[in-house]
């Protein structure tokens, strides 16, 4: 783990395990406890077998459809898909063996340019049981090989519980159960919100000016619970730790308008995209991986800890071998001229 002092300047070298000497007691850490669905579903084109792969990004709605004749239960989803040959709209795909999972592609949304996809069981099985039996989780691309069984938890974090997330909030990967008791038993509370995370965090940034960039929808929530928190941790004079750019971008989405700090409880949509110039209004220090370049997980943190030191950050841990990507090394910034760590 990366300890980067936006005060100072200073990159220091620690393990993940040094957060319990990092964050100051009384601090709260907040977390993202979405969890990752096998939202990647594998089939054949009902009337041609040509292989089509969908991956399911945010659900939209229950409804009825029909199905050979048949209408029964429904769900319809935004997702992004492809296939042997190029998609033709209608199409219907059995998914896995069989045809008891079915799904329609219907057209390409106006909004998002995702696809909308219903989908439906034809023997009576629960959808969702359906999804888990068949679907695949959905591996970053560059590890290169299929999920296994292991995958359904090696690609959760210790506290995921918020079924959505179509890959996992990956800072949170660093926290054991262990470390978690160690940090509560030093005087570091714990909240949570949820953010599903979807392939838009993702996205390579395509444009020289990041107005210009759009952001994919992601449904998120803070609970009351962690409002208050928050608030009572104002009133203390103690530091928020947001854990990952997703639990970032929830919180500050959140953030009361009237009251600098503080956060509203709250659910819906977001489209926050947080770059050089943002003002913070609630996160105060974080734990981040290491990102992709052109990416608008890279601007948040250079919003945060300012453009030269990521650029400078980012230079120590090539040198110093630190891994990147989901499964990659962590690096934690210290709040700017704030209490947030020892």
């Amino acid at each position: 783990m990366l300890l980067v002092d936006p005060d100072t300047g200073s990159l220091e070298d620690r393990h993940a395990h040094d957060l319990a000497d990092v964050i100051a007691p009384g601090s709260v850490l907040v977390v993202n406890d979405t969890r990752v669905i096998p939202a990647r579903l594998l089939g054949r084109k009902a009337h041609t077998g040509g292989r089509v792969e969908i991956l399911l990004v945010r659900k939209m709605g229950d409804e009825t459809a029909e199905f050979g004749g048949t209408r029964v239960p429904a769900e319809r989803w935004r997702a992004l898909g492809k296939a042997s040959k190029p998609l033709r709209m209608p199409t219907t795909i059995a998914i896995g063996e069989g045809d008891s999972l079915m799904a329609r592609i219907e057209r390409r949304s106006d909004d998002d340019g995702l696809l909308e996809v219903v989908l439906a069981t034809m023997d009576g099985t629960p959808l969702q049981s359906a999804i888990a039996a068949r679907g695949h989780i959905p591996l970053p691309p560059y590890i290169r090989r299929d999920d296994d069984a292991a995958d359904v938890e090696r690609y959760q974090t210790v506290y995921a519980r918020a079924e959505g997330a179509v890959a996992a909030p990956t800072a949170g990967l660093h926290l054991t159960n262990r470390l978690l008791g160690v940090l509560s038993a030093r005087g570091v509370h714990m909240a949570t919100v949820t953010l599903h995370v979807g392939p838009g965090t993702f996205q390579p940034v395509q444009v020289e000016d990041l107005d210009q960039h759009r952001m994919h929808e992601e449904w998120y929530e803070v609970p009351r619970f962690t409002a208050h928190v928050i608030d009572d941790a104002r009133a203390r004079g103690a530091a928020i730790v947001a854990v990952g750019t997703t639990t970032v971008r929830a919180l500050e989405s959140a953030a009361d308008p009237e009251r600098r700090g503080a956060v509203q409880a709250c659910a819906g949509p977001t489209r926050l995209l947080i770059q050089p110039g943002y003002d913070f209004r609630v996160v105060d220090a974080m734990l981040t991986n290491f990102h992709l370049p052109r990416s608008t997980l890279l601007a948040l943190i250079s919003a945060f800890a300012g453009r030269e030191l990521t650029l400078s950050a980012y230079a120590h841990a090539i040198a110093q071998g630190y891994r990147f990507y989901s499964y990659g090394d962590a690096m934690f910034i210290r709040s700017r001229g704030k209490a947030a760590g020892a």
